[in-house]
């Protein structure tokens, strides 16, 4: 069994991050066995190199491997790709043809965006991966292979599962061994390694110095988040080194190279952004309610500074209690805003001979302003209910019958004959 180390050496792998050492070493186990492999990851992040891997460091080395972009593929056309066609099952198939299946017996068969096939090509393909067997298009008789399969995807083949866009059966059938290829903004220790590595094969061809960037440059490219992966920072290290007159690059030349690469990319949830309006309802609900608790806080502030005003209170310093700081809405004009931040504490010290504590402000209330009260329990009749509201509404609006049939919710007609009804003339 080869080592990492030596496999990264073979094949030219550039990297010392223990994600990739780990995709590595599972490619490296299952290359001798007959498993089917699925490799997952980003686009650009190297899948078909893996899969050249496994092939390479298997048993059918010496037999063929083709690799097939499925999404590149018309949909008509994918099953006669795959597996063949008899003389004049379509229109254009003037001789028989063998597909990639037959083609790789004995070989290997790297099936990218495996994501795209459609559903009856996904139906034939879980038959060549059960039995082996296929039939060609416009042909009755089954044809045999003996084929290793090496799956790749950008997607989440489990979401298209439940989404009912991927056969169940045949997700688990190609997942039999999972290769997680971890994306560039999860391995940032290889970034430079990489750049260096593209800079040092551009020189190379062009017979050039290649070019090197410093700290403040170095920092920008490891912290760009790197959506096209190994192949976008490829291409950046190629522009540079045919365009860049400078071989030592700074931060502020490359940010003229790479205008994005000082963006600093944040995360945003998925359904702020969705297509049918469910987040933006989300988030106007949202607003709603953080501006009616503004609104709550604002009326017991000035609950709080109307009591003070009436009692003759003083606030607290400023200072002590920031929770009370000036507000941001106006007060009374009795109650001035510089007044409240020179205002002494809630309590003041109190100084005798024996004491040297503080005391509250007590406001002291005579017995004429308190009245007896007797607890009555409120009547539930809906006729004395309803005609008290009427009466509470024609007080509050001065009898004037329109304002407070509004404020009632009804018509004035309907008012006019409640009080007749009622005898509230």
């Amino acid at each position: 069994m080869s080592t990492t180390q030596s496999i990264k050496q073979r094949f030219g792998i550039i990297g010392t991050s223990p994600l990739l050492d780990r995709a590595l070493d599972t490619a490296a186990r299952v290359a001798n066995s007959e498993l089917t492999v699925l490799i997952t990851g980003e686009s650009g992040v190297g899948k078909e190199n893996f899969s050249k891997i496994i092939h390479a460091l298997s048993a059918r080395k010496h037999n063929q491997f083709i690799a097939v972009n499925c999404g590149a593929i018309p949909a008509g056309t994918i099953n006669s790709e795959l597996f063949g066609h008899e003389k004049g099952a379509f229109t254009g198939a003037v001789n028989d043809r063998k597909g990639y299946f037959e083609t790789a017996n004995q070989g290997t068969i790297f099936l990218d965006e495996i994501s795209e096939l459609p559903t009856d090509t996904q139906a034939y393909l879980l038959r060549v991966l059960e039995s082996g067997e296929f039939i060609r298009v416009g042909s009755s008789k089954v044809e045999r292979t003996d084929v290793r399969v090496v799956a790749a995807t950008n997607v989440d083949l489990e979401e298209r599962v439940r989404k009912g866009k991927f056969r169940e059966d045949l997700y688990y059938r190609l997942n039999t061994v999972p290769i997680r290829i971890p994306a560039l903004k999860d391995r940032r220790e290889d970034i430079n390694l990489l750049f260096r590595k593209f800079a040092m094969d551009m020189a190379e061809r062009y017979h050039t110095d290649p070019v090197r960037l410093d700290e403040q440059a170095r920092q920008l490219l490891e912290n760009y988040r790197w959506p096209g992966n190994v192949r976008e920072l490829k291409n950046v290290a190629e522009q540079i080194s045919v365009l860049s007159e400078s071989r030592l690059l700074t931060g502020a030349e490359l940010v003229e190279f790479v205008p994005n690469i000082a963006k600093r990319n944040l995360p945003v949830p998925a359904e702020f952004g969705s297509q049918n309006g469910e987040g933006f309802q989300e988030r106007e609900i949202l607003y709603k309610f953080l501006f009616e608790m503004k609104s709550d806080l604002n009326d017991l502030k000035n609950l709080v500074f109307e009591l003070v005003r009436q009692n003759d209170l003083t606030m607290p310093d400023s200072s002590t209690y920031r929770g009370l700081k000036t507000p941001a809405f106006p007060v009374s004009s009795s109650f001035r805003q510089q007044d409240f931040e020179n205002a002494e504490p809630f309590f003041a010290p109190h100084n005798d001979d024996q004491h040297d504590s503080y005391k509250p402000v007590i406001i002291e209330k005579h017995d004429k302003d308190f009245h007896k009260a007797e607890v009555v329990e409120a009547s539930l009749n809906l006729f004395d209910m309803e005609k008290d509201l009427i009466v509470k509404a024609l007080r509050k609006h001065g009898n004037r019958r329109k304002e407070a049939a509004a404020d009632l919710g009804i018509s004035e007609r309907t008012l006019y004959r409640k009080i007749k009804e009622y005898e509230l003339d």
